[in-house]
């Protein structure tokens, strides 16, 4: 590659930093006179990339939002940041918005990579083990997220064609509060002007998304994690339980997620206030905290409780 060449392709690299540099900044970074620097300019605007010249004693360059993205050009570790950020969003279920998007993206950044890097990468994402275990994502709609959000941004109500989980269909007005990604699927919680009241949706059930007439402010004390993270814990399940745990309530809400349930302040511990499907889950969860408990309610979680505690002395007990 001539050393024009390079610098041409250097100048891009400055210029995705996404501000804009004033041409004597270009000029030095680049070893060249401001001429140049207008020339080399010139030769990314006939390549197709989208670059804006403003005139005057502080003028310079910047990228324009183009009709496709320009080039990228990678250091080595920004190319590690990229393919791991993707790989470990994948896993996770980050990435809900198709696992084919995600799995394409990737392909293609490992496709641009120079050998010895790719082969570098490959040989950790071979090795590298994750703790957590692979989520499987609930795949959303780029058009419906990105829709919902600058509806959010914007504070613009918006119907939606909204499928429930006993498969009911309807159309819903909402003013968007917020968006949430938890446990790998995306909610949009807001004011629904139908039930007049604060409700939260899943993004995967969202067929379609529609400006609506109208604005709204969201209240000041309004925070959107808590309110679907709270509206998750309300789901109604088999039994209700309450414990109290031996420890802070600084130590309790470190180790406990807030869609477990409540905790709060009690005498001697923290008071736990949740629901669960199983019980015989329950009594292994609490067991594996490693904390003091003494179960409140219900009765047939003791139960629960000394039957792990009799089925673990026993493992103990066996040669």
């Amino acid at each position: 590659m001539s050393r024009p060449t390079a610098r041409v392709l250097a100048l891009l690299e400055l210029l995705q930093t996404g501000r804009q540099r004033t041409v004597g900044d270009l000029a030095d970074r680049l070893g060249v006179d401001e001429r140049t620097v207008r020339r080399y300019a010139d030769h990314l605007a006939d390549l197709g990339i989208p670059v804006e010249a403003q005139r005057g004693r502080y003028g310079g360059y910047r990228l324009a939002p183009g009709h496709k993205l320009p080039p990228l050009m990678l250091t080595d570790d920004e190319a590690v940041a990229v393919v791991l950020g993707l790989t470990v969003a994948e896993r996770a279920g980050l990435a809900s918005t198709g696992e084919t998007a995600t799995a394409s993206a990737l392909a293609k950044v490992s496709r641009v990579l120079p050998r010895p890097l790719s082969r570098r990468i490959d040989s950790l994402l071979a090795t590298a083990q994750f703790t957590a275990p692979a989520r499987s994502a609930a795949p959303t709609g780029a058009d419906t997220l990105l829709a919902l959000a600058s509806a959010a941004q914007a504070r613009r109500t918006v119907t939606i064609a909204y499928t429930a989980w006993d498969g009911r269909e309807s159309r819903r007005e909402v003013d968007v509060y917020g968006l949430v990604l938890h446990s790998g699927r995306w909610y949009v919680t807001g004011h629904d002007h139908g039930r007049d009241d604060v409700r939260t949706f899943r993004l995967d059930r969202v067929a379609a998304v529609e400006q609506a007439d109208g604005s709204y402010v969201v209240p000041a004390d309004f925070d959107a994690g808590t309110q679907v993270v709270a509206g998750i814990g309300a789901v109604r399940w088999s039994h209700e339980v309450t414990v109290v745990l031996r420890t802070t309530l600084a130590q309790a809400r470190e180790r406990l997620p807030r869609s477990v349930g409540r905790l709060s302040e009690h005498d001697g511990g923290v008071l736990l206030e949740t629901r669960a499907e199983r019980l015989d889950g329950m009594a292994v969860m609490l067991a594996g905290l490693g904390w003091e408990f003494e179960v409140l309610s219900p009765d047939a979680l003791r139960d629960e409780v000394l039957v792990l505690a009799e089925r673990l002395r026993a493992g103990a007990a066996r040669r």
